[in-house]
């Protein structure tokens, strides 16, 4: 008798914690979920920091442009977790707003599985044609042997560096943010003490630093099944819920393929990046771009925090057919997101040169190059918070073609021509110019729709019957998209 009381004590606490996304104040579910999001993040882009720091410490300039010539198929990997890890995740979260937890934890299955049978897909792809891939992402022979180095290992790890964060994106989903971020700041702690220890301690050189990385994504991805095995999750991993469904699989692959194309055409892009970089700057622009690179995550971080935080939110209360929440968390976050983009524009303008001092004090060319680059490429991040929030919305809510639209126009028809032909007539110059051209461009495009959809909201929020207003106001092009 005490353990059945014991038992639905405990489902009634997670069935709890999962209604509080529709009735707890939306500044307080922000605070709740956000931050915990918000640390995981900007733990992950202080590991990025920290990593070509002490590569650059150790290995030079040299060390610095390999690691980022390796980037892009990083970039490529994390598509493929995001892919199935956010997609997932905001089915998990619309399904547990309907009250539909078994429709949930079925996604949770199937995840898992396509988590495992992409990732052995990228590794065997990756190892077979690793040397045509790292030509393809911009390497020369001088930075050849040290980018072979560091991609190798690299891949060893891809499987756990997935399904650590595909499945991490579901503990958000399910309404456990702290667990979520302590799950990220294992990976990042013990990354940030391997990372010194195999390179000067032991002298393994790059790949050190890259076994440094799959130690840590290893830990973190053993933590995140032990939470989901170990019966304290509010979804749980069963075993006939490992079965493929087809149809669960492709809703999937439709929410979860915005992410993923950005991802990819941003890893297609910073490999054409690199190519650019060599023929009009050589290493040194590349090793900059990889310097102004780390610097943007430190402050783009905290919004892709925010954005993942004030999805279940949004998803939650899209599914319980509650339009003034949506509206009140989605512009709660647009808020917070370029406020904090404000800030970070400042400090990058104010403070380039003792930026670039940090990754290598002794290059006086790098000094130069990164610091006129950092300026220009990074002028116009004050929009870019309210940017990542509007498409993060469409998203959260099962509508992914409309979510595609705002991730990739930046990238495929912003980004990627005036890349290409910029640089014809000015030289680096064009090169740096095409990034904040871009942001320019697709922040006109966000503004517009994301205003139509707020809109839409606000003429829902006004009729008298709000379980009626939303899926007369969004059904007909929102989850029907991803059927």
């Amino acid at each position: 008798m005490n353990t059945t009381d014991s038992v639905k004590k405990k489902q009634s606490t997670e069935s709890d914690r999962a209604e509080r996304l529709g009735k707890d104040s939306i500044p307080r579910l922000l605070i709740r979920f956000s931050v915990p999001a918000i640390i995981g993040m900007l733990a992950q882009a202080l590991y990025n920091i920290t990593d070509r720091i002490f590569i650059g410490m150790a290995i030079g300039t040299d060390g610095i442009a390999a690691a980022t010539i390796a980037f892009p198929f990083m970039m490529l990997t994390l598509a493929c977790g995001m892919l199935i890890g956010f997609g997932g995740t905001s089915l998990i979260s619309i399904r547990l707003g309907e009250g539909r937890q078994h429709q949930a934890e079925h996604i949770l299955g199937n995840m898992l599985v396509m988590l495992v049978l992409l990732s052995s897909a990228v590794t065997v792809f990756g190892l077979r044609f690793l040397d045509p891939l790292l030509v393809a992402f911009g390497a020369g022979e001088s930075i050849m042997p040290l980018a072979r180095d560091y991609l190798q290992v690299i891949l060893y790890g891809v499987i756990l560096q997935m399904v650590g964060f595909g499945m991490n994106a579901a503990i958000r989903g399910e309404g456990n943010p702290r667990i979520a971020m302590f799950s990220m700041l294992i990976s990042v702690i013990i990354n940030a003490i391997l990372t010194p220890l195999f390179l000067f301690a032991f002298g393994w050189g790059i790949r050190g630093a890259a076994w440094a990385t799959i130690i840590g994504q290893g830990t973190s991805a053993l933590w995140v099944m032990y939470y989901f095995l170990g019966g304290k999750s509010l979804l749980k991993l069963k075993r006939f819920d490992l079965a493929l469904n087809l149809r669960v699989s492709g809703q999937i692959l439709a929410v979860g393929m915005p992410p993923f194309l950005m991802q990819v055409l941003a890893g297609l892009l910073q490999s054409i990046f690199n190519h650019q970089l060599r023929i009009h700057g050589g290493d040194i622009a590349i090793a900059a771009m990889g310097i102004i690179y780390s610097t943007l995550m430190m402050f783009l971080m905290p919004i892709f925090g925010l954005n993942h935080g004030v999805q279940p939110i949004i998803g939650y209360n899209y599914g319980a057919r509650n339009p003034q929440r949506v509206s009140k968390a989605l512009k709660t976050a647009m808020f917070l997101a370029s406020l904090c983009t404000c800030c970070g524009f400042l400090v990058i303008m104010l403070l380039p040169r003792q930026i670039i001092f940090l990754f290598n004090s002794k290059d006086a060319e790098l000094l130069a190059v990164g610091v006129r680059a950092m300026r220009l490429t990074l002028c116009m991040l004050p929009i870019i918070g309210f940017q990542v929030v509007s498409s993060g919305y469409f998203q959260a809510v099962g509508r992914p073609r409309t979510s595609a639209v705002l991730m990739l126009s930046r990238q495929l028809f912003f980004l990627f021509p005036a890349v290409i032909i910029l640089p014809r007539f000015m030289g680096i110059t064009g090169i740096w110019l095409s990034i904040p051209f871009s942001d320019g461009v697709a922040a006109l495009l966000a503004g517009t729709m994301i205003s139509l959809e707020l809109r839409r909201l606000h003429q829902s929020i006004q009729r008298e019957d709000n379980a009626d207003a939303l899926p007369d106001a969004f059904d007909e092009e929102g989850l029907a998209e991803s059927s």
